[in-house]
């Protein structure tokens, strides 16, 4: 080649290495430039970006791999630093397998993956997307991700919310269906009605008691009072009522609608801001409420009445001695007056008549209130003097404490009247007795005191009253007394320190109970050793009692009557039936004695009409004298009737009431008292 040629060639590869020298500085110019293009997004990205390659480690092989590249965003939202040369299982050793299996698949496979994962370690969830990095022998992925934390928090939450909600509704519809399935199939009558009266909603046992009463069955939509047109006695007593739930009243009434004791609870029915919409009631059937009431009024009366013959029994023993010594008197008196008539020494009769009547007066008088303490009756207060009835009572007292137990009162003089039940008083007073008595077995003192006192409101309060006049009566005694826990539980029914059989345990209870209903207060003072006092208030009451009405013994009535007016008697006892029978013809009565109500009313059957029928109630056999009278009465309707008996007055009556034209006397009885009873009778004045 010419050695022209060769400088040419040689300049030509001097200017094509020039020229490639050019070219490869600007390729690695837009090298650098493309690659700081790149770092600059790999470093400002906001996702994070790592690489990291897989080597085989002590767990096998590509069980671990190292970060050989990362961005700054790695740490935002990893929340690990620097892990640029962190190897997996020195970072996080517990959560290593779950990563290495994420990728490993990436690495074997070459197919993308996108998942989301917490990061135990740093408790960041992360939104994830992964992919080789070819080569695949370079054993590198590439990992794209960013922090979902409060995303899936958010997401966590709504669920929840959303989880909550439905459970809630569901709740609520359930507790909807449950209540309406309630309201529908309960025993209580449920009504719901508009302002105009109409019904808005009403349950099966409200349709179904109303057609039992009303003979119709309402339904919503229907007007409550076209439905009482046909019952205005019912109408105009319930539609005031729906009126005043209609005006916004609640409240609660009791009635009865066919013969079936309601009770009543009204109310209004408003809206959101307090308007009234219309009405609702709820009527309870409370039959069964009512007659458990009466059991328990009932059991209530056993018990008083219990208490009552317990007392009694304690009577008994002090009674029958004083009424044999009454009859003792009685016996000998007549005996002495016997000798006397044979020993024709008439003068001598007087006191001997005199001492057998008194004696028999008392054992009469004793008799009577023994009775009248036993039996069964309502409470009926009236003006009391307690001074008048302790004294009176003292007879009924006495034979029942202890001889070595000394009784002793004192009242002031002017002991305030108080508005009680004169026997449940006696009962009260004969019971704190008897405690009074058990509570000294050797002997000692019962102190029955009265007097005024007058509370302010600072004295009242701790007493559990108003404040104003009271009479205190106190019953005290010199026993062994209480200590402080048994007295606070004294008042409790059937509560009792006494062995079994000695007592129930109602008798503090029930005179607390009596003293409370008549606007009082009960008071226990006692400890250990030096005694008990019990103090009754009772208000004061600004009335004074009646004065007893006492016979005139003197007085006969043998000319305040025409003679010949008839009277059939009626008596079982022979010499009650002869003094009796003599005792009224001496008053110029003609009388026609039988012994059984049988005989009488034959006698009835064929004689005219007689003036009145004088029978005993307590007949031993057949007819008593109630029936006698009534069978008589069909004979002769206008016939007056004077009922004896041994019995107390109101026990006699039972539960009945006196007829016109009849009365009742009680034995033993003055015969100027029968004189006197006789003709108030045929004067056309009933006793």
């Amino acid at each position: 080649m010419p050695h022209r040629d060769l400088i040419a060639l040689r300049q030509e590869i001097e200017t094509l290495s020039l020229r490639n020298q050019q070219l490869e500085s600007q390729l690695r110019q837009h090298q650098d430039h493309d690659l700081a293009i790149y770092r600059f997004l790999f470093d400002t990205m906001d996702e994070g970006f790592c690489i990291i390659e897989f080597f085989d480690g002590p767990h096998g092989p590509l069980s671990d791999y190292v970060h050989v590249m990362a961005n700054a965003a790695y740490a935002k939202h990893a929340g690990i630093p620097n892990v640029v040369g962190q190897k997996l299982r020195e970072m996080v050793p517990e959560e290593a397998d779950d990563w290495v299996a994420r990728y490993g698949a990436v690495l074997r496979t070459g197919q993308p993956l996108q998942f989301e994962q917490e990061l135990v370690a740093t408790g960041r969830v992360l939104s994830i997307t992964t992919f080789r990095v070819e080569p695949a022998q370079r054993r590198q992925v590439a990992v794209l991700f960013k922090d979902v934390t409060e995303r899936r928090k958010a997401e966590l939450a709504l669920r929840q919310l959303n989880d909550e909600l439905e459970q809630r509704i569901s709740a609520a519809l359930a507790e909807r269906r449950l209540f309406a399935e309630l309201i529908d199939h309960g025993t209580i009558n449920v009504y719901v009605i508009d302002m105009q009266m109409r019904w808005l909603a009403i349950n099966r046992q409200a349709r179904q008691d109303f057609q039992t009463m009303y003979g119709s069955v309402p339904e919503v939509g229907d007007s409550l009072p076209a439905f009482l047109n046909d019952h205005p006695d019912e109408r105009d007593l319930v539609l005031p009522l729906w009126q005043r739930a209609l005006a916004g009243e609640q409240f609660i009434e009791t009635g009865t609608f066919a013969q079936r004791p309601y009770e009543l609870h009204f109310n209004a029915l408003r809206d959101h801001d307090g308007n009234v919409q219309g009405a609702y009631l709820f009527a309870y059937d409370i039959t069964e409420r009512v007659k458990e009431q009466q059991r328990l009024a009932n059991a209530e009366q056993a018990l008083r009445q219990a208490q009552k013959m317990e007392a009694v029994g304690q009577l008994s023993g002090g009674i029958a001695h004083d009424f044999n010594n009454l009859l003792g008197g009685i016996i000998n008196a007549q005996e002495l007056m016997q000798r006397r008539l044979d020993q024709q020494r008439y003068a001598a009769l007087a006191p001997l008549l005199e001492l057998s009547c008194q004696s028999a007066q008392r054992a009469s008088a004793l008799v009577h209130r023994l009775l009248a303490f036993s039996r069964q009756q309502t409470l009926q207060p009236l003006a009391t003097d307690v001074a008048v009835l302790v004294d009176s009572m003292q007879a009924l007292v006495r034979p029942v404490i202890s001889h070595a137990i000394s009784l002793r009162s004192e009242f002031v003089d002017d002991l305030w009247p108080t508005y009680i039940d004169p026997p449940q008083l006696e009962s009260a007073l004969l019971n704190l007795c008897i405690n009074a008595r058990d509570a000294m077995p050797a002997g000692g003192t019962i102190d029955i005191r009265g007097d005024n006192i007058s509370l302010d409101s600072e004295q009242a309060q701790p007493l559990g009253m108003p404040a104003g006049d009271y009479v205190r009566l106190s019953v005290a005694d010199t026993g062994h007394g209480m200590s402080e826990a048994v007295a606070a539980r004294a008042i409790d029914p059937f509560f009792s320190t006494k062995p079994p059989g000695r007592g129930t345990g109602l008798g503090l209870s029930m005179t607390y109970g009596f003293v409370r209903q008549s606007g009082g207060q009960l008071r226990l003072l006692s400890s250990p050793g030096q005694g008990t006092r019990v103090e009754l208030y009772l208000p004061r009451h600004h009335e004074q009692p009646a004065a007893p009405v006492r016979p005139n013994p003197g007085k006969t009535a043998a000319n305040s009557h025409p003679s010949g007016q008839r009277i059939v008697l009626v008596e079982d006892q022979a010499a009650l039936r002869l003094v009796v029978g003599e005792a009224l013809r001496e008053l110029g009565y003609e009388v026609e004695a039988f012994e059984n109500g049988a005989a009488a009313l034959a006698h009835m059957h064929k004689c005219e009409q007689p003036d009145l029928l004088l029978s005993d109630i307590g007949l031993p056999e057949g007819l008593n004298g109630h029936q006698v009278a009534e069978r008589c009465r069909q004979i002769f309707p206008q016939l007056k009737v004077l009922f004896i008996t041994g019995y107390d007055e109101s026990a006699a009556l039972g539960d009945g009431q006196l007829l016109p034209g009849t009365s009742i006397l009680t034995k033993p009885f003055e015969l100027h008292a029968l004189a006197e009873r006789v003709g108030h009778l045929l004067e056309n004045e009933v006793c």
